[in-house]
């Protein structure tokens, strides 16, 4: 039937209504008839055909229409963006109630050269479903505005929870009823406290990202009947690691530790490393609450001075997290490997540890960097060394391979106990982190393999090549800032861009350069079918090292448990797990986007905030982007702002799209990408998470 309609209005290539369809396809009866309503439902859904106001079908591809995501202004319009085609311009009049982030159908109206205008037809998804806005109290007037100042629109508060709010409460309000273009009613869920509370800045962007920071009563009271301590039968069937040097390395303030390791030197000169992960699909067992809300949540969430955990505190900071000197249920995966990185021989068991000592990076890497052993480290340095030649032994051999170190920085928020920054610096990058993420990445890869190889149904963390066109690009810029670059670029590899990383790594702009190259790369993500990694060059590899933050690495342990400690490889088993696992990887994927999306948005929020107290001071910083309106600059730890092409007064500039530079009248030259610039502080805002500077010269 989806066939006979699809070529019916092909041939006919107008808008047909269910009478044309009942006419020109011979349906006689009832039965008939629903399947014809049935098929076009399924092709209205697929976005293969549009259902008019006038209840009348016709093909998007014989029409001017287009689905696509609204990137609202704050000025009141937008734009539409559609994959793999031009944006389209919505004046203000098209909006049609659409929201920002909403997926839109639109319609072409008008096309001068590439520049595409349209009117927004219909909402098909829409994506804000959190409002986040401050009450005001005027005259007993309740009246809300909102935090998001794209979002044009007037929103008239209904229900119950109206009588609750005070003047400069902070609240997420759920949007009901459209009254028209710009006016909803809404309804407020959730009162998150007032705008002056410590911490309510931060709670009130998680809000806005669907990020829950309590859980329910039926969650908790499962995790009460959960034991602070390992119970004498749950040792059993276990290997017992206890008496081995096994111990943690994490950050300074980390309380839910996932991964412990250890270390044995074998034969002739070959290694046996152990990474032992914290066992928690045994505590979360499948389909209770406790395993619903981890799903829901999808990954923990780090902002500034707080984590937004997956897990509640008894289990992420208590019976699930290895803790020193405690018995705790782990997973290990132990691997023999050979001088040259190679994993000859392995074993994946469920055990028993006791971790001897948490340690921290800072001090690990006062041993490997300094050798300088802190107090409490002396029984353990050797130890750290053999790691240290083993990790560079495995990071050698994935450079071999093609692995591709982006270097890119990130900045830390140093904070006080009411969550005010007290400075920006960069986040240390030592030998003890390379170290985790090289057995990190060892043991994902091991247990990716062994299921790979079994054929049944898994979850991997896949990574597809980089769009041709877009390296293409990338390779146009560099070589317009004057860089030629050589290589085989015919066949884009993970060896071929490590190539390209390695002739940018003396330039000025290698670390702007190295985050282009990065953003024009796939994302990663989690699927049930392998398809490898790009980026790490792994054919075979999985998320299995952190199931105390992550939902695909529990599901992960609950895979192993089932395949390799229960035997459970009867069909019925396979069956469900190849209908679940696709459903566990696309959520899995979007909460990981929503959680990256939040943490900027905060550490955007809280940049603003600490330069509101430096305006007025100078800085030294690089040209980090060149747009049509200005430039961005970005200081040393990684803040960055705006100069506004208005704010540049020595000369007339305007953008030259041919250089992505701005140029003068008199300074030919201008501004380009890397050029090192003195700047001021104009002007900053916490609420808009906006920086503005001003030049103050160019060195």
């Amino acid at each position: 039937m989806i066939d006979r309609i699809l070529n019916l209005l092909n041939r006919r290539n107008k808008a047909l209504s269910l009478l044309d369809f009942k006419l020109e396809l011979h349906l006689s009866n009832d039965d008939d008839m629903q399947e014809l309503l049935r098929c076009l439902e399924e092709l209205e859904k697929d976005f293969k055909i549009y259902h008019t106001n006038k209840d009348r079908y016709l093909l998007f591809d014989n029409s001017s229409l287009k689905v696509g995501k609204l990137i609202a202004n704050k000025k009141g319009f937008g734009f539409v963006d559609i994959e793999g085609d031009e944006d389209v311009y919505i004046a203000y009049d098209n909006i049609n109630g659409a929201l920002d982030g909403d997926i839109v159908i639109v319609e072409i109206t008008s096309k001068k050269g590439l520049k595409l205008e349209g009117r927004i037809l219909k909402v098909v998804e829409r994506k804000v479903n959190n409002i986040i806005g401050t009450i005001s109290i005027v005259n007993n007037n309740i009246n809300v505005t909102l935090d998001d100042d794209k979002l044009k629109i007037n929103i008239h508060l209904k229900g119950e929870n109206v009588k609750n709010v005070v003047d400069g409460h902070k609240v997420v309000i759920k949007l009901l009823d459209r009254i028209d273009n710009r006016n909803y009613y809404g309804e407020i869920v959730k009162i998150l406290g007032h705008k002056n509370d410590p911490g309510i800045d931060i709670l009130s962007i998680a809000a806005k990202h669907e990020i829950n920071d309590t859980f329910s009563e039926e969650v908790m009271n499962e995790v009460e009947k959960i034991s602070d301590k390992v119970l004498d039968h749950e040792y059993e069937g276990r290997v017992d690691l206890r008496d081995q040097m096994i111990f943690t390395i994490d950050g300074d303030d980390t309380k839910d530790i996932d991964d412990a390791i250890s270390i044995k030197i074998i034969g002739n000169d070959n290694y046996e490393l152990g990474v032992h992960i914290a066992d928690v699909s045994y505590y979360v067992k499948e389909g209770s609450e406790l395993d619903q809300e981890a799903f829901e949540r999808g990954t923990s969430v780090y902002l500034a001075d707080r984590v937004i955990p997956m897990l509640p505190h008894k289990l992420s900071n208590g019976i699930c997290s290895l803790n020193p000197n405690v018995d705790r249920l782990a997973i290990s995966c132990v691997m023999k490997i050979d001088n040259k990185g190679n994993i000859y021989d392995y074993d994946i068991f469920e055990s028993v540890i006791k971790s001897r000592i948490q340690m921290t990076y800072k001090k690990v890497n006062q041993i490997l960097e300094d050798n300088i052993i802190p107090e409490g480290y002396e029984e353990y340095a050797d130890s750290l060394k053999q790691m240290e030649s083993l990790a560079q032994i495995l990071r050698k051999n994935k450079i071999e391979r093609g692995y591709i170190d982006f270097e890119i920085d990130e900045s830390k928020l140093i904070v006080d106990d009411k969550g005010e920054v007290l400075d920006i610096t960069l986040r240390n990058r030592g030998k003890g982190e390379k170290l985790i993420e090289d057995f990190m990445i060892a043991a994902n890869e091991t247990v990716a393999n062994h299921i790979y190889h079994m054929d049944y149904p898994f979850i991997y963390r896949v990574h597809g090549e980089p769009n041709e066109e877009k390296i293409n690009n990338f390779l146009k810029f560099v070589n317009i800032l004057g860089y030629q670059i050589k290589g085989n670029l015919n066949k884009i590899t993970p060896k071929e861009l490590q190539k390209i990383l390695d002739q940018l790594k003396d330039k000025k702009e290698f670390e702007i350069l190295s985050s282009q190259l990065l953003r024009s790369m796939q994302k990663a993500i989690y699927d049930n079918h392998n398809i490898g990694h790009f980026g790490l060059a792994s054919k075979c590899y999985t998320h299995f090292t952190s199931p105390i933050r992550r939902y695909p690495d529990q599901t992960v342990h609950r895979l192993l448990r089932k395949y390799l400690f229960n035997k459970e490889l009867n069909a019925e088993t396979i069956r469900y797990w190849e209908k679940r696992l696709p459903l566990i990887a696309e959520h899995s994927s979007i909460k990981e986007r929503n959680s990256i999306e939040c943490e900027r948005e905060v550490d955007d929020m809280k940049k603003a905030e600490y330069m509101e107290k430096h305006i007025g001071e100078e800085y030294e910083g690089i040209v980090s982007g060149v747009v049509s309106f200005g430039m961005f600059i970005q200081l040393p730890n990684l803040i960055e702002g705006l100069v506004k092409l208005e704010d540049i007064t020595d000369d007339y500039y305007y953008y030259d799209e041919t250089t992505f530079s701005l140029k003068g009248k008199k300074n030919k030259r201008g501004y380009r990408l890397g050029d090192t610039v003195k700047v001021v502080v104009k002007a900053a805002s916490k609420e808009k998470h906006t920086i503005d500077f001003e030049i103050k010269e160019e060195l």
